[in-house]
C-alpha cells in the first residue's frame, strides 16, 4: 500500500466516529430546578418542569419519584416521540411553613443519563 491510499484510509478510519449517529431516545429538561421563592401558606404548590425528546426513538419515563411524601409528582402517561416535549407535574404541600427542598428522581430509558435528579426549593410563609 502506498503513502497516499495510506493516508486516506487513516482518515476514512478516524473519521467514522465523527459520522455515526446517536442513537436511542435522549432527554433534555429546560431546567432541572424550579425555585419557587416564599409563596404563602395553602397556596398553589403546583409547577412544571418541561423536557424534549432530543433522541430519535421513543423516550419513556419509566418512574418519577419523590424524595418525601409532601410532594406528588405526576409523569407522562405514554412514551413521548422523538422531537416532542413533555412535562412531570410536581405538586408541594404548602401547607408546611418554612424552607424546603426537595428532589424528584426520573428515571427514563435513556441511554445517556437514564436517571435524572430534578430539584424544587422555597419558603413557605406562616400565616
Amino acid at each position: 500500500m502506498n503513502t497516499k491510499n495510506y493516508l486516506s484510509l487513516l482518515f476514512f478510519l478516524i473519521s467514522i466516529p465523527m459520522f455515526a449517529q446517536e442513537t436511542g431516545p435522549k432527554i433534555n429538561f429546560e431546567t432541572t430546578l424550579i425555585d419557587y421563592g416564599t409563596v404563602e401558606k395553602n397556596s398553589d404548590g403546583q409547577r412544571t418542569f418541561i423536557f424534549e425528546n432530543s433522541g430519535n426513538q421513543d423516550l419513556l419515563i419509566k418512574n418519577v419519584q419523590s424524595s418525601c411524601g409532601c410532594t406528588i409528582p405526576k409523569k407522562p402517561d405514554g412514551p413521548i416521540a422523538p422531537g416532542e416535549k413533555s412535562e412531570i407535574v410536581v405538586r408541594y404541600d404548602t401547607n408546611r411553613p418554612g424552607p424546603f427542598r426537595k428532589t424528584i428522581t426520573v428515571t427514563t430509558n435513556a441511554e445517556e443519563n437514564p436517571i435524572i435528579a430534578l430539584k424544587i426549593k422555597g419558603t413557605v410563609q406562616p400565616q
